[in-house]
């Protein structure tokens, strides 16, 4: 049976609404894995929610980034299975170098809550597979240090290799234009490593999956959820 589980640290609060879209939307067997745990071997796949772990001292996600599941994750992707961090999981997932680059301070040194437009760029990243190339896609970002930031050669090599996998865009007369509410180098929302099994986005699908959230309707979020389980 499929099994995902939901890393928790102090400070996470998305853990549970990421629980309830797997569990109570998808029917997915799911369990919150406290970061001190042990054994993780038995799930099939990995989800670091957002949140404020260890209350973003330092820098956002940069304890947690040391503690012993990170290491134990570091094992389970090399054999292959999917990991999926969200706004705060995104920064972890940066800061345990496993995943290049950084996150910084928004542009406008603001938090900023809204919703967002991204779009797929490649099907590099495994998560995503089953969203083709070129999709629309609506989720809210919720981020005070959502800067992704690269220089201008780590940029060169995140291209070369296909490692972007969402930018940031608006719609126009010209169609969706290329366009980032916090400054983030490359209008890039979302990442994946070299062997794509994982993957980093600042914007909230657990926040997109139910019409109760979403005032559009379009639960895109669920795409995403759908998209990592094809996976397990």
């Amino acid at each position: 049976m499929t099994k995902v589980g939901i890393i928790q640290y102090p400070g996470s609060n998305c853990e549970f609404d990421t629980l309830h879209i797997l569990k109570d939307v998808l029917h997915v067997d799911a369990d919150l894995i406290w970061h001190k745990s042990g054994d993780i071997s038995s799930y099939d796949a990995f989800i670091i929610p957002g949140g404020f772990s260890y209350g973003d001292y330092l820098r956002a996600g940069a304890i947690a980034s040391k503690g012993s599941i990170i290491e134990k994750l570091k094992v389970e992707s090399e054999n292959g299975k999917p990991i999926l961090g969200i706004c705060n999981g995104f920064q972890i997932l940066v800061e345990s170098g496993l995943l290049p680059g950084s996150i910084l301070l928004n542009s406008s040194t603001k938090f900023i809550c809204r919703w967002v437009q991204i779009r797929m760029e490649n099907e590099k990243a495994s998560i995503g597979r089953k969203i083709p190339k070129g999709t629309l896609l609506r989720m809210p970002i919720a981020h005070k240090e959502g800067r992704y930031y690269v220089d201008k050669d780590e940029l060169i090599q995140l291209r070369k290799k296909n490692n972007i996998v969402f930018r940031y865009v608006v719609e126009s007369t010209d169609g969706a234009v290329e366009s980032s509410p916090n400054g983030a180098t490359d209008n890039i929302a979302g990442i994946c490593n070299d062997a794509g099994n994982i993957l980093g986005m600042m914007p909230h699908p657990e926040r997109a999956s139910e019409s109760l959230l979403d005032p559009v309707g379009s639960l895109d979020g669920l795409k995403l959820f759908r998209s990592l389980l094809s996976l397990i």
